[in-house]
């Protein structure tokens, strides 16, 4: 059965196992769900605004067009998840660890994820406008038709990752690791004539 519309608003959670729970319009606003557990959840347009996740642990759960602004995501693990279209806004991601999800859609427009581990990531049309992604793992990441205009990527390991035309001109590209295919990508996408 589908909790709709419940208000969990500063709702004292951590700790907590929650299994095949199903989530739709919640508010879950400075809520305390450190070392929080779920196990196939889904959480359909939820706010997770000032919510305290360090610690949790998501395995595969999906939040779904769900709002994180100033969130705590802190050491949480997130395994097999879909973080389908959720936004996230002046978040902390210290420690944070995404396995074979999908963030699709999902925006972090000016977010600093700085040294984050997102390889192998499904970021499909992600807004990355004005983020900083200095010195992050995205190998073999799915980055296609993700917005990225000055998006930093200094440091950053873009080996085989797949990134449009459109990214390749609109972000900062400067001092990021590559591999042979996308830096012909990156010169053609340019207005190179590469032979």
């Amino acid at each position: 059965m589908t909790e709709t519309g419940e208000d969990y608003t500063e709702a004292r959670l951590s700790g907590q196992w929650w299994e095949k729970r199903q989530f739709a319009g919640c508010d879950f606003t400075e809520a305390d769900l450190r070392d929080l557990r779920t196990r196939g959840c889904t959480f359909d347009n939820c706010d997770f605004t000032k919510v305290d996740l360090a610690g949790s642990r998501h395995d595969a759960s999906a939040f779904r067009s769900c709002t994180f602004d100033r969130s705590v995501l802190a050491d949480s693990r997130w395994s097999s998840c879909s973080l389908l279209g959720s936004s996230f806004v002046d978040c902390r991601y210290t420690g944070i660890a995404l396995t074979e999800c999908d963030l699709s859609l999902a925006s972090f427009a000016r977010g600093r994820l700085r040294k984050l581990d997102l390889s192998g990531l499904r970021m499909r049309e992600v807004n990355l406008n004005e983020a900083d992604l200095t010195d992050s793992d995205l190998r073999g990441t799915d980055l296609s038709g993700s917005r990225m205009l000055g998006t930093r990527f200094s440091g950053a390991d873009l080996r085989g990752a797949v990134v449009d035309a459109n990214g390749l001109v609109q972000a900062d590209l400067r001092g990021a690791y590559v591999d042979v295919e996308l830096a012909v990508a990156f010169a053609a996408a340019n207005g190179l004539v590469v032979k």
